[in-house]
């Protein structure tokens, strides 16, 4: 493996949309949401150990998971964790590994990705990293992975294509960036969708150690600035103390918004591996085996009766009659119960927003 290869994998988020499952002790990134037998996190770590040395891989976490990570990829070392006090978005836990990763090799290449994504064709995708790798390693650009929609889809941002500015080399099969657009409205989603000039954000990036720190030192150097500081901290016995002060001080935003959206060296690699962020309950339903009704179910007691099109998620082996549903999340929790049409499942973050000005922290 190409020592210079880094993997960042973001895993602080709370994952509020798979809410009652998902809650803050323990996030959707630490289930077996898919019932293969890993976690989340653990099989996007499986993917880039295949890609990375195992030594190269960081993961950035709130603070809250460092026992759960540890516990959970047994194979990382402390220091390759990186703990974040409170969350602030994805552009300051990036600029924290960049400087984190540069004091060891200043030659890295890095990808950053999500740790709770699916990825079906783990050869394909091996395969798109390795070219992105290399593209990178040899042209002085931020690169992301667009994925080829199968349909208009309004939960992901879109990437529109610029067929005029491709690079000059063309083994890459690489364009580069014209717009990005966040969520569309169906209307909008369905133009993009025929248009053949749009592809979905993963949320994938792949860059030189080099090329996305000019970047935030053009774009974001008020957050570049902050960790900068500490390049003769990092690796030692100071590096907590250090980032609990700077995060106090750094802004919320997203590598998207400050970054990506504003540089002009931005490519894309249009994939298809057979992607989904599981981002939603619906998402998760669209890419899990359904039964003869076309029900995803789990639970070992779960009985249903002129039912259709449902994802039902009954947990302790409590029995479970569901009669008469049809495109519905029925999920059973703990001492919480979601039932909701899957088409409004968006007003999930919304239900959990409620409950904790109502109730408190103890059930979110």
């Amino acid at each position: 493996m190409n020592k210079n290869n880094y993997c960042i994998i973001m895993a602080g988020g709370i994952g509020s949309r798979f809410w009652p499952l998902s809650r803050t002790k323990k996030p959707k990134q630490f289930l077996d949401i898919l019932k293969t037998g890993k976690t989340l996190i653990q099989q996007t770590f499986d993917r880039f150990a295949h890609i990375c040395d195992v030594k190269n891989i960081y993961i950035v976490t709130n603070d809250i998971y460092k026992d759960i990570v540890l516990e959970q990829l047994p194979e990382l070392d402390e220091n390759q964790v990186l703990l974040e006090p409170v969350r602030r978005n994805t552009a300051p836990c990036i600029a924290y590994a960049n400087y984190k990763i540069y004091k060891q090799n200043p030659n890295a290449n890095v990808i950053v990705a999500p740790s709770d994504h699916l990825i079906v064709d783990t050869i394909e995708f091996k395969n798109i990293i390795e070219r992105s790798l290399e593209f990178v390693d040899n042209n002085n650009s931020l690169l992301t992975l667009g994925i080829k929609p199968n349909k208009p889809e309004t939960g992901y941002g879109y990437i529109q294509i610029n067929q005029d500015e491709t690079n000059e080399d063309n083994k890459y099969e690489i364009t580069k960036v014209k717009t990005f657009t966040e969520k569309p409205n169906y209307e909008m989603a369905k133009i993009f969708f025929e248009s053949g000039e749009f592809f979905w954000n993963s949320g994938i990036f792949v860059w030189s150690l080099s090329a996305i720190i000019n970047a935030f030192e053009k774009n974001l150097p008020e957050v570049n600035n902050l960790f900068k500081k500490g390049i003769d901290v990092y690796n030692t016995d100071n590096e907590k103390e250090f980032i609990d002060k700077t995060y106090s001080k750094c802004r919320n935003i997203s590598i998207d918004y400050g970054i990506i959206e504003k540089a002009d060296n931005v490519y894309v690699l249009c994939a298809d591996f057979g992607w989904s962020d599981l981002g939603t309950w619906g998402s998760l339903y669209e890419n899990s085996e359904k039964n003869n009704d076309t029900n995803v179910i789990v639970g070992e007691n779960v009985f249903t009766y002129d039912s259709t099109k449902n994802i039902i998620n009954i947990q302790n082996n409590k029995l479970a009659v569901i009669q008469g549903l049809e495109d519905y999340i029925v999920v059973d929790s703990d001492e919480i119960m979601l039932i909701c049409k899957k088409h409004d499942e968006q007003k999930i973050k919304q239900f959990v927003s409620d409950i904790k000005m109502e109730k408190g922290d103890s059930y979110i």
